[in-house]
């Protein structure tokens, strides 16, 4: 499992995110933003501004407990830079 260290919001439901191995990326969440449930204070960009590491379980979060799956991040950090995720 990849390990999240840091992330910066950025413009636009982006995030620039620096994982544990030394690589970093930026992803895309607007998919995620728009997606319903527990993402839907995501919406609002000062919410999505006000995302965490978790050091426990080495991702992202918000407020609210919305979070996603370090592994995904990863690979969107990777392969799909820049790249919103579409919604479900």
């Amino acid at each position: 499992m990849h390990r999240v260290i840091t992330a910066k919001p950025l413009t636009g439901y982006r995030l620039h995110l620096t994982f544990a191995d030394g690589t970093a990326g930026e992803v895309d969440l607007s998919g995620i933003a728009f997606s319903g449930g527990i993402f839907d204070p995501l919406r609002d960009p000062q919410y999505f501004g006000r995302v965490t590491v978790n050091d426990d379980t080495w991702t992202i979060e918000w407020p609210n407990g919305a979070d996603v799956c370090p592994d995904v991040l990863y690979k969107l950090a990777t392969a799909h830079a820049g790249e919103p995720i579409p919604a479900k």
